[in-house]
């Protein structure tokens, strides 16, 4: 749910908890008093919701197929958004970001981590390596297609790509991440049903 939309309903709630109060007289005791609880235990219900999605958690929807077959359009993904406050991406983390090439700030990606601050990465017939060492990726839809000249990783970055290699607008054309764009870690499919899972 986006923010605008809790927000919106908290206003009401908090309306319709005012108005309770000033017409008081016209309601009757236990209908009131029955009144009075649910909406407060409703704006609690919001206010917490808030706090986790503005802190800790926060819904993320796939729209295209960039991360197949880990994620498939459509996919709604939580995120957690307070993990990295004491800590730095990890190779292998799926990461939600704000792309360091488009400047609308509400734009997010979505990538999984394959190389941090001063690792070599490069992509050869088809292999990622990183530092030298072919990397054992099962997760991937296929082999890479294009080849990638080798590359460090400067500090305060972190190179990522999309699972679909082939079909993913990533570091390897617009550069490493900037540490400061992460938004978050995905760390698990909560819709549709048939795919709730925890990501790995």
């Amino acid at each position: 749910m986006k923010e605008i939309y809790l927000i919106s309903i908290l206003y009401l709630l908090a309306a319709a908890r005012l108005l309770t109060s000033l017409f008081r007289k016209r309601i009757p005791c236990t209908l009131r008093s029955h009144l009075k609880e649910y909406l407060d235990s409703f704006m609690m219900a919001g206010m917490t919701a808030m706090l986790l999605i503005t802190y800790v958690a926060r819904s993320f929807y796939i729209p295209s197929e960039s991360m197949l077959p880990t994620l498939l359009v459509n996919d709604y993904i939580l995120v957690n958004r307070f993990v990295y406050v004491f800590s730095e991406p990890s190779r292998g983390d799926i990461v939600v970001f704000h792309p360091p090439h488009i400047q609308d700030s509400e734009t997010n990606f979505i990538k999984r981590v394959v190389a941090l601050e001063n690792d070599v990465v490069e992509v050869s017939d088809g292999i990622l390596y990183l530092n030298g060492a072919p990397q054992n990726e099962p997760f991937i839809k296929e082999a890479i297609e294009k080849d990638f000249h080798a590359y460090r990783v400067p500090p305060g970055h972190i190179f990522v790509m999309g699972d679909n290699r082939n079909n993913s607008d990533d570091s390897r054309y617009w550069g490493p991440l900037p540490l400061k764009n992460v938004q978050g870690k995905a760390f698990v499919i909560f819709w549709p049903f048939h795919r709730i899972r925890h990501l790995r």
